[in-house]
């Protein structure tokens, strides 16, 4: 048996990764579910945790980085429901209180995205900083901020991946794939997006097809944005879509062009090279998250 145990929960909308270990240790053992119906699904997390914690150790308290967006307000009656999400049956789902009253430990929750950017500063890529944004480009885009050191929400949290940006020329006519909004970045530029755009993932697209110029294009502009309004020390950028290792050195590129030389210490030579990078933690960034947030809420006060 080890000492401190911590159940990690990142939660996203297909899966659900669930993890008991520490962020410093690592996972003793994990478990994949599939998100499907709420109550049953909550259910097999909580299974998951009460088998596990038979085998390795008591769990001092849980953590949940989730897909939302979220009510992350502990003042408020609905703090750690899941809000206006467009997965079926979740809305309203008061996922932190569940799995809390299921585990019978204190249980801390925030974004998944807010999570990986607090576990990238502290076990990842931007070790050591404190000001760092953490974007997914999957399924859809999210952005997590890391600011002085706390994850940052207030009135909700950041949804930059919604933010409307200017079009690339090539996309005139797309109508986007987001089902608030249409043409914003996640309606441009997610996974999704892109197949609907162009027929296919990147993987299965040509290097010199203008999907890649496109897609450079569009997260450019958002880091340049997040450059511009939240000065970050050093930006991940994580998901499936990312796992093409071609775009990265694009979207530098392009971020550089974008900010024209006003944001001087971006202009510096390595600088993006140093600072816009991928995840850099040994297991996914979110659920390293999710053991820090657990971490935090087994502290008093």
């Amino acid at each position: 048996m080890t000492d401190q145990l911590y159940a990690a929960v990142e939660a996203g909308g297909t899966k659900i990764i669930c993890g008991i270990g520490s962020a410093e240790g690592g996972s003793l053992e994990t478990a994949r579910i599939e998100t499907g119906d709420a109550g049953p699904t909550i259910q097999a997390i909580v299974d998951f945790f009460t088998a596990a914690s038979r085998r390795h150790g008591p769990i001092q308290a849980a953590g949940i980085a989730s897909f939302g967006p979220l009510d992350l307000d502990p003042d408020s009656p609905s703090w750690g429901r899941i809000t206006t999400t467009p997965k079926p049956g979740w809305q309203g789902i008061d996922l932190r209180g569940n799995i809390a009253d299921g585990l019978g430990v204190p249980t801390g929750i925030n974004t998944d995205v807010n999570a990986a950017a607090l576990a990238e500063a502290w076990h990842g890529a931007a070790r050591g900083c404190k000001n760092v944004a953490y974007v997914t480009v999957g399924t859809g885009v999210g952005v997590g901020l890391l600011s002085g050191g706390k994850m940052v929400h207030g009135l909700g949290h950041p949804e930059a991946g919604h933010l409307k940006l200017r079009r690339h020329e090539r996309h005139a006519g797309f109508d986007g794939v987001c089902p608030f909004h249409g043409d914003c970045l996640e309606g441009l530029a997610s996974g999704p997006a892109i197949k609907a755009a162009w027929g296919s993932s990147l993987d299965k697209l040509p290097a010199d097809h203008m999907a890649w110029e496109v897609e450079a294009h569009y997260l450019a502009q958002l880091c340049a944005t997040l450059i511009l309004t939240v000065a970050p020390e050093h930006i991940v950028l994580g998901g499936g879509v990312m796992s093409q290792s071609r775009l990265l050195p694009a979207i530098r590129a392009a971020t550089v062009d974008s900010l024209a030389g006003y944001a001087a210490a971006w202009a510096e030579p390595g600088t993006a090279e140093a600072r816009i990078t991928g995840p850099g933690c040994k297991e996914p960034s979110g659920l390293i998250g999710a053991y820090l947030i657990a971490e935090a809420s087994s502290r008093p006060g």
